[in-house]
């Protein structure tokens, strides 16, 4: 049995319950952030039909390495926190909101775990955002994602110099979600920190509203 280290960790909540919303997001911060971090984008969205949860990593780090590292240098971590979200999907699947209806964005960490779950379980959501992130491995691991996106919005936001997160990276990233049938936003900045800007606030905003 895989060792569960995120999964029993508290998920904030925000917007409409479930039962009530017409679309959902799942949300995921970056490592040393929390829940309540990247809590905060759901109020500069402004969108009240939706529900927000964002799960809580252990310690506040989804897995200790970098996300270029090879996977096995991140477990039993990585596993865990592919698990917490696929957990997440889940619940909100049960809940009656469609993957298609339903969004996973992340920043940092987060944003490479929300490419990186998105990809290994291809389908139809509602929308991927990563905000400074890419799939998870090491060069030559990024292998093995079959099935199709058929057409989900992808948005891809970096900075041409992020010291964490290398630009080839996100090509990448960019190129195999189109190889398996997204439609991609790829929005890179010039000088840009690792931070997350407006343009890329009112890029979420719109695929929010398309899907509602």
């Amino acid at each position: 049995m895989a060792q569960q280290i995120h999964e029993n960790q508290p998920v904030m909540r925000h917007g409409k319950p479930l039962d009530q919303a017409k679309a959902a997001m799942i949300m995921i911060h970056g490592r040393g952030g929390d829940a309540t971090g990247i809590m905060q984008l759901a109020n500069h969205f402004g969108m009240d039909d939706f529900a927000y949860l964002a799960p809580s990593a252990a310690g506040g780090s989804w897995y200790p390495n970098r996300f270029i590292a090879k996977r096995e240098s991140n477990q039993p971590y990585l596993s865990s926190a592919l698990a917490t979200i696929q957990n997440l999907l889940q619940e909100v699947a049960d809940a009656g909101i469609p993957p298609e209806k339903t969004m996973i964005i992340g920043f940092s960490q987060g944003a490479c775990l929300a490419t990186e779950t998105a990809a290994r379980h291809p389908q139809r959501y509602g929308g991927i955002v990563a905000l400074s992130g890419g799939l998870i491995g090491a060069e030559g691991e990024l292998v093995g994602y079959d099935g199709t996106f058929d057409n989900t919005p992808v948005f891809l936001g970096c900075s041409d110099v992020d010291f964490h997160i290398p630009l080839e990276r996100v090509h990448e990233t960019r190129d195999i979600f189109t190889r398996l049938g997204a439609t991609v936003d790829e929005r890179i900045y010039e000088g840009m920190g690792h931070t997350i800007i407006d343009d890329e606030v009112q890029a979420v905003k719109q695929m929010m509203q398309a899907l509602i």
